[in-house]
């Protein structure tokens, strides 16, 4: 059986299209800088020669169908037609307080997913939009939601609540969701086959580093506590999110700026982090860039985000 696997994140969309039967990897690849330019990498197989395109991809939707058509193309492709995929799997940033465990697609699933957005505004879009393009062109093929927010709900309470009000915390269903629970969980037990241990006895501290970062403390194969919060905009300086700051730093620059409540939201989640501190890109690697040739700017947000990741460990 053919399942395509899809990775949407906040500006990036991976993908690899796997044979469960013979467990090889038919193509993979990935679609980066959406929403900036857009950028497609694609190789056939597990170590296939790299394909390289830059093509314009205003968002996840585009990059979706340009995903399709690399498949089915008769150069670099695998598959004839989308009818071979007998399934799909779609990576999850947020399940909120809705989704604790992994779930078919249903239109009633969907409509609760959209209810997520609050919780992953940069990404749970990006979800929406693979999954609608799936829909598109795979109408009766099933889709599986896999949620990254699932790994940490072993967290302790001590470590998943909030200092705030307890009451409001429990009506809104505030508290430390983490994300990236995916990656940490497998990034653990293979560091637990590296050192040749049953993961029941490591403790080890899980770093995912990207467009969004975060650090995981696991402890057994379980999450104990990680950086991100009740969204994805808590913990380390990330490519266009702040990370941690004062929250009195809100309320202060919302009166100052004269913001509203989603202006304010979007400053934080698009404007803010690398692109905010460094006026270059959000892509770490053209911040690295521009600061080997002398940009100040960018060397600080270089130095804060490295200083923020190795504070946080």
């Amino acid at each position: 059986m053919k399942v395509l696997v899809v990775n949407a994140g906040s500006s990036s969309l991976k993908y690899q299209l796997f044979n469960t039967e013979s467990r090889d990897v038919l193509a993979k690849g990935i679609c980066e800088r959406i929403g900036i330019d857009g950028r497609i990498e694609h190789r056939l197989g597990e170590n296939g020669e790299k394909h390289k395109r830059d093509i314009a991809m205003p968002n996840h939707a585009v990059a979706m169908k340009i995903v399709v058509d690399t498949l089915t193309d008769p150069v670099l492709g695998c598959i004839k037609d989308m009818s071979e995929i007998k399934a799909v799997g779609h990576r999850v940033v947020h399940g909120g307080p809705y989704f604790f465990e992994s779930c078919l697609v249903t239109p009633e699933v969907v409509e609760k997913l959209r209810l997520c957005n609050d919780f992953a505004p940069l990404h749970t879009p990006a979800h929406l939009m693979g999954i609608e393009g799936c829909t598109e062109v795979m109408p009766d093929v099933p889709q599986v939601l896999v949620f990254d927010t699932a790994f940490h709900q072993s967290m302790p309470e001590k470590a998943s609540t909030y200092a705030i009000k307890y009451e409001d915390a429990q009506e809104y269903r505030i508290r430390r969701y983490g994300a990236h629970g995916t990656s940490h969980r497998f990034v653990a037990a293979e560091m637990a086959k590296l050192l040749d241990k049953p993961v029941e006895e490591t403790k080890i501290i899980t770093c995912h580093i990207g467009n969004g970062s975060s650090i995981t403390a696991v402890k057994g194969g379980k999450c104990i506590d990680t950086s991100m919060g009740f969204t994805p905009l808590d913990g380390v300086e990330m490519g266009t999110r702040c990370g941690a700051i004062d929250p009195a730093v809100v309320p202060f620059v919302m009166e100052h700026e004269n913001l509203t409540a989603e202006e304010m939201n979007n400053l934080m989640n698009k404007q803010s982090g690398l692109l905010g501190i460094s006026g270059v890109s959000n892509d770490l690697r053209s911040v690295r860039t521009a600061s080997e040739e002398g940009n100040e700017r960018a060397m600080l947000a270089y130095d804060m985000f490295s200083n923020s990741v190795k504070k946080y460990i």
